[in-house]
């Protein structure tokens, strides 16, 4: 039995030119499509980024109204049940916190 042979760089290159040829003579045998069957694929793909067009505008007509919604929940919740201290109030809780604490310190 004879050892294999590595084939050499003019066989290599004379192979891939061969089925270069091969592929390229495919693609000419391959008929063309005729003008109804583009017309329908075009219009098929028309209708489709329409969908796709149509499916995005409601998706973000929906994040939009959630986010309405999640805004006005936000403002439902932050409104506040008690009333809010006035600065003067503030002052004064302020003033006897300090005094406590100072009264504390004292009976040391």
């Amino acid at each position: 039995m004879s050892s294999y042979k590595e084939p050499s760089f003019q066989e290599r290159a004379a192979l891939a030119n061969k089925a270069k040829l091969d592929a390229v003579n495919r693609l000419r045998a391959k008929p063309k499509l005729d003008e109804a069957t583009l017309a329908a694929r075009r219009a098929a793909a028309e209708a489709r980024e329409q969908a796709q067009a149509k499916a995005r505008a409601e998706k973000l007509a929906a994040r939009e109204l959630e986010k309405a919604a999640k805004l006005e929940r936000a403002q439902m919740s932050a409104e506040p049940s008690v009333p809010t201290k006035t600065e003067e109030e503030r002052k004064l809780e302020r003033d006897a916190k300090y005094a406590a604490r100072k009264g504390r310190k004292g009976k040391k």
